[in-house]
């Protein structure tokens, strides 16, 4: 089984439902050449000062870069870039919103050998969730071409429907091969890896990944982005970063207050329950929607 190939014009709807389907998918292109040459020239100083792992999970010769959103102003775009958020809405939307998971730079250098297979969603203490319930969509986005020869992240399409806790060695993946600038869409129940890096060259990709709002964040957004840099940043990435209402009463600060206040004070209208009309609308799909996945 391959992973699918969409075009850059390919929805959000498409994407989510190539996700469903497969656990993966690629969209080709998404970034053309010079933008990724801007992303890099803002992150290369900070992946220089960056040690490798220090286990093998981590990977020895591999170098992960995180606090993205505080270090890079192309990286925030690329947090919020429309086609993510859209595939992330229809992915995630049984739940009443979702939220920044992490923001990591991976740099595999040349000897890294193959990442053990897994899920990204064994990050919450390997709870097994329900076989069809997603809490994660991920990206990663291509700063180098992604091949078998220098490590490409290595996949089992199909595999968001197996069984939990299950083993898989670097023979049962398939290589998510794709362009400088393309964009690997994946979920947080598809087993994957970091592949082997048998070229003389670094891989680089940026992981950009999104959770359910009423769990934990993989990097902890209020601390990797300094206050004052915080409240700089335009609502949308506010609200993804966590300041905002992971349910109906999950998240208020003080008395009753809408987290997002705490860096922009400006805001006033938001407050206690002003989730209210989302979660009355999801009450209404979500047992529709939860009898189609377990379909």
């Amino acid at each position: 089984m391959e992973i699918q190939h969409l075009a850059k014009t390919a929805t959000g709807e498409q994407l989510a439902d190539a996700i469903t389907r497969d656990g993966a998918v690629i969209v080709d292109n998404l970034l053309a050449r010079d933008q990724v040459d801007e992303v890099m020239a803002e992150l290369r100083p900070w992946i220089e000062n960056t040690k490798s792992g220090s286990d093998s999970f981590a990977g020895r010769n591999t170098r992960r870069t995180g606090a993205l959103i505080a270090r890079s102003t192309k990286c925030r775009e690329l947090v919020v870039h429309p086609l993510a958020l859209a595939t992330c809405g229809k992915f995630l939307g049984h739940a009443t919103s979702y939220q920044l998971h992490l923001t990591q730079v991976i740099s595999i250098g040349p000897g890294e050998p193959a990442q053990q297979i897994h899920r990204d969603q064994w990050a919450f203490d390997f709870f097994s969730f329900p076989k069809g319930y997603e809490v994660q969509c991920n990206t990663i986005w291509a700063m180098t071409d992604f091949n078998e020869r220098n490590g490409a992240t290595r996949v089992i399409p199909g595999s968001n429907r197996f069984d939990d806790k299950l083993r898989f060695t670097e023979a049962d993946t398939i290589p998510a091969e794709m362009s400088r600038g393309s964009v690997l869409f994946y979920s947080g129940s598809v087993y994957h890896g970091g592949g082997a890096n048998r070229s003389e060259a670094t891989r680089v990709g940026i992981n950009i990944t999104y959770n359910l709002s009423w769990l934990r964040q993989e990097e902890n957004q209020y601390l990797a982005v300094p206050p004052e840099v915080a409240g700089t940043l335009p609502v949308e990435l506010l609200r993804l970063m966590g300041y905002q209402m992971g349910a109906y009463a999950l998240g208020y600060v003080g008395d009753t207050m809408d987290p997002i206040q705490v860096v922009r004070p400006d805001l006033t209208k938001f407050g206690f329950g002003y989730l209210e009309g989302t979660v009355e609308k999801l009450k209404k799909q979500k047992n529709e929607s939860w009898e189609q996945k377990r379909e």
